[in-house]
């Protein structure tokens, strides 16, 4: 390996300053001795400084930029690391949110549907059946319209009535001259009521129950009968 000796260069500085020193000594002769002291002193400490390989510089400058290459990458790691941790964290929560959310909405889907079965229930349970009225002679509509109501139930009996206004009027003995439908919901024809009962002709208990459950059976209720009959004129 090449070397580059530096004590030869410094002895040879102190050399050159040494005979400078002489020259300025003869000038001034009272600064001489001092001179000559400050030259040996350079010299001697030149003296202690050890030979350096001619590669060194360049091993140094690499080792420095790999290190300072390794901090960067160390600093980009953790910063790295921070922001996917953070990022994680982030994540959790909306997603903590989120199933929160839909657990709150489910709860509150459940709890109206207890809510809607209770209702139905409890107007089931209020709803009476054609045979639990007495049979009569005759009968006015306002007496029609509080049996149908007590056989259909508050919840659907608007629809029912939507229907039974428009197909007779609220009469148990309408007739349809051209094509024979009979009763309070114009069943066509009238003898399919006789399932609900014999006095299907007479009793508009036994039609209005016909009339449930043929709209129950064809539509799901009367309500689902009322929406097909305001887009048909019929149902």
């Amino acid at each position: 390996m090449t070397r580059i000796s530096v004590r030869g260069f410094a002895v040879a500085s102190a050399t050159a300053v040494t005979t400078v020193g002489a020259v300025v000594g003869v000038a001034s002769g009272s600064q001489q001795g001092q001179t000559a002291n400050d030259v040996e002193a350079t010299a001697a400490d030149a003296t202690l400084l050890a030979d350096i390989p001619a590669g060194q510089q360049t091993q140094v400058q690499t080792a420095s930029l790999t290190q300072q290459a390794d901090t960067a990458s160390s600093a980009a790691q953790a910063e790295a690391k921070k922001s996917a941790e953070e990022a994680a964290r982030k994540k959790a929560a909306k997603d903590a949110a989120a199933k929160r959310a839909a657990a709150e909405k489910a709860a509150a889907e459940k709890l109206a549907k207890e809510r809607e079965k209770k209702q139905e229930a409890a107007s089931r349970s209020s709803e009476r059946d054609a045979g639990d009225f007495a049979p009569q002679s005759s009968y006015s509509i306002s007496e029609v319209k509080s049996m149908a109501q007590q056989i259909v139930g508050g919840g659907q009996f608007q629809c029912f009535s939507e229907i039974v206004e428009r197909e007779s009027g609220w009469n148990y003995k309408a007739t349809n001259a051209s094509s024979g439908a009979y009763g309070l919901v114009q069943a066509l024809p009238g003898s399919k009521m006789s399932s609900a009962g014999a006095d299907w002709r007479t009793n508009p208990a036994t039609q209005i129950k016909w009339g449930l459950n043929y709209m129950n059976d064809r539509y799901g209720s009367p309500c689902g009968a009322w929406d097909f009959w305001q887009a048909n004129n019929w149902y």
